[in-house]
């Protein structure tokens, strides 16, 4: 467990999608309440004619929604925010709209939408002076780059990042920040240099009272503290004190992520019933909020979790095979090397061929678009 941390306070996380008459709420807010108070207040704007009160509104909306899993409802709200932002000729208003909407396309796995719209956010953000609005679409160029295993195009970038929101003394930033470059180490097995940084993130959300940034970097203990030392236990109770924060705020995506996790663990540890069980719970999850990657993700976990409970070697492969191709689909470009591995571990290679397979890319204009992403409109 993370205890608290002794020292000066710093900054406290702060939650700037929340705007105008929502200002006032938390980063922490359960994500019905900020559904019900956006609702509410969106009303309110439309019924005064106020078009930048319903932009604002709006926003917050789409961003409940989207992180409740309510993919279509999220994708009318950003839509409308944008609408009203345009209507008042509002360049933060749209940039802001402009950031949920490409957040919202990474999450549904379509990261060519995702980066154009990301970069019409930053780009827009610039030009309107929102500062904060184009950090957080850099950062979101930055992830999208990130989880499609580009590191070389992103990691200059996140420690850019990284240190412009330490500059600032934003705390969500910087622990958002710790958290990718965290992944990425652990990723290429740099495993002393992930932990390290996924406990700075963890303390650092800690002061801020950032529960939804300490949930996340809690379930990056716990991976690496699994593969790196074999501490079951300590990896499983690490993601329950992180579950507890994802069940208390409703973040639908983040507790999907924390039982695949749980899944992981368990089956390195050679729990393989235990590992199926979360797996599928996770896969029912991913699957009810349209999430791919977190989907063919979690397949893959039970695909293996089956294999080594007994199922037929000829239908793991195709099983592998099929999720070999649902990765590639979605662009993920070490897709093709996880699922070897995954069919090399259970010795039922080689796969047969999918159609439409290959070596997956960034779409384009992503790999351009992160390598001449800069943080100077920040300054």
């Amino acid at each position: 467990m993370i205890s608290q941390v002794s020292g000066t306070e710093r900054t406290k996380a702060s939650a700037p999608e929340y705007q105008g008459a929502l200002g006032s709420l938390s980063v922490n807010s359960s994500l019905p309440e900020v559904l019900a108070r956006g609702v509410e207040e969106l009303r309110t704007a439309e019924q005064a004619g106020d078009r930048r009160e319903v932009a604002r509104c709006g926003l917050a909306v789409a961003e409940a929604n989207r992180r409740l899993g309510r993919i279509e409802e999220a994708d009318r709200a950003w839509k409308a925010s944008y609408r009203a932002a345009r209507a008042a000729g509002h360049e933060g208003a749209m940039a802001w709209a402009l950031w949920s909407g490409g957040t919202l396309a990474r999450q549904r796995g379509s990261f060519a939408l995702a980066y154009r719209l990301l970069r019409l956010a930053a780009e827009m953000g610039k030009r309107g002076g929102d500062v904060v609005v184009r950090g957080y679409s850099l950062a979101g160029l930055a992830e999208t780059g990130r989880i499609q295993g580009d590191y070389e195009a992103v990691g200059r970038l996140h420690e850019q990042l990284l240190a412009e929101a330490r500059r600032r003394g934003e705390a969500r930033h910087t622990v958002w920040a710790l958290e990718g470059i965290a992944q990425m180490h652990r990723n290429t097995g740099a495993y002393d240099k992930a932990l390290a940084l996924f406990e700075e993130a963890a303390e650092t959300a800690l002061r801020a009272e950032d529960r939804r940034g300490w949930a996340w970097a809690l379930r990056g203990i716990a991976d690496v503290v699994s593969v790196r030392d074999g501490e079951v236990e300590r990896a499983l109770s690490l993601l329950s004190e992180a579950e507890e924060a994802c069940r208390e705020m409703r973040l639908s995506s983040a507790l999907a992520y924390n039982h695949k996790m749980r899944g992981n663990v368990l089956y390195r540890a050679g729990r393989y019933a235990e590992a199926r069980d979360l797996y599928a719970r996770a896969l029912d999850e991913f699957r009810e909020i349209e999430e791919p990657r977190g989907t063919a993700l979690s397949r893959l976990g039970l695909v293996k979790a089956r294999a080594r409970l007994g199922r037929d070697a000829a239908r793991s492969a195709a099983e592998l095979a099929e999720v070999r191709l649902m990765l590639d689909r979605i662009g993920l470009r070490h897709a093709r090397e996880m699922v070897e591995k995954a069919a090399a571990e259970l010795g039922v290679g080689p796969l047969p061929d999918s159609a439409g397979g290959g070596d997956p890319v960034l779409p384009a204009g992503g790999a351009e678009a992160l390598r001449t992403a800069d943080v100077e409109g920040l300054r």
